[in-house]
């Protein structure tokens, strides 16, 4: 599926601005039909399979119970 600048801009929560310049930086590939810029959307399932992947890393870190400090005297 294709999408469009705009399309594109909405799936990724980015401006059209953001994604023009992606385009031209060489990031996104487009096919051009004479008119528009067209986005094929499947270049970002990796994209959005490692954001996932890095969210629950940082969910275990954020969870991850806090070690008791060795150098603290217990005073009772």
């Amino acid at each position: 599926m294709y999408l469009t600048i705009k399309e594109t801009a909405a799936y990724l929560s980015v401006s059209e601005t953001y994604v023009e310049q992606l385009i031209l930086n060489g990031q996104i590939r487009t096919l051009y039909d004479g008119e528009q810029h067209l986005i094929f959307k499947d270049q970002f399932q990796t994209h959005f399979e490692q954001l996932e992947k890095y969210k629950h890393l940082v969910e275990e870190w954020q969870n991850e119970p806090i070690p008791e400090d060795k150098d603290i005297k217990d005073e009772d």
